[in-house]
């Protein structure tokens, strides 16, 4: 059991991870290396003349290996970690008679998308390079304790009875209604455009990242305990 888990999350970690990877190298670093010119000074947005027009122009990707390996590797990483998450989560629910096949697998992963990233987002949505943010440790903690209640919440509406599913709901919204910690005024340097554009890009990736996860996830658990 145990060694299904973990092949079957590595297998599903380094897929994932390089298709996410490979998404982010096509629609996100693009994106994150404009973000920043703006932040070392390269590029104005609102420049000497005050106009709020500064120039378009996606760089391209440049040489830097180390970097680009070091994303590829951290998301492999990353996605391997999820998905012996995934894996763990899948196989009790097995041991409770609710198995998954491969395409349930991607809803498992998109919930996973939901609970670690999508709900956070809504209060601390991803950030472009130059946007000054609130002290890390209140931000963290909140991060935290949103994943935390929106996996339970999820669970909650997933396999609870009775009233349970309604104590989920609420669950997922109490750290909405606490708040995510921000300053009390706006700093960024970038364009608006440019740091709305970064965020839908970062979770539209992630999103694919995760409904592959679980995908290969379910996949590989299936083909191993056959």
């Amino acid at each position: 059991m145990v060694k299904n888990l973990f092949v079957s999350a590595i297998c599903a970690g380094i897929v994932a991870g390089l298709i996410a990877a490979l998404l982010q190298f096509i629609f996100v670093i693009p994106v994150l290396l404009e973000g920043e010119l703006f932040e070392t000074g390269a590029r104005l947005h609102f420049g000497n003349d005050g106009s709020p027009q500064s120039d378009r122009g996606v760089p391209g990707l440049g040489d830097d290996w180390g970097r680009h390996s070091m994303t590829v590797a951290f998301n492999i990483i990353t996605y391997t970690g999820y998905g012996l998450i995934l894996a763990a989560m899948i196989s009790y629910a097995a041991l409770k008679g609710s198995f998954t096949p491969s395409r349930q697998g991607i809803t498992w992963g998109l919930c996973g998308f939901i609970a670690v990233q999508l709900a956070p987002a809504i209060g601390l949505p991803p950030e472009l390079p130059g946007t000054l943010a609130a002290e890390i440790g209140p931000r963290q903690m909140w991060w935290l304790g949103t994943i935390v209640a929106t996996a339970i919440g999820m669970g909650l509406i997933a396999f609870g009875r009775s009233y349970l599913p309604l104590c989920g709901i609420a669950i997922i919204l109490i750290p909405h209604l606490v708040g995510a910690p921000h300053l009390d005024a706006f700093f960024g340097v970038a364009p608006p455009e440019l740091a709305a554009e970064f965020a839908t890009l970062s979770l539209g990736t992630s999103a694919a990242g995760w409904a592959v996860l679980g995908y290969v996830v379910a996949e590989v658990l299936r083909r191993l305990e056959s």
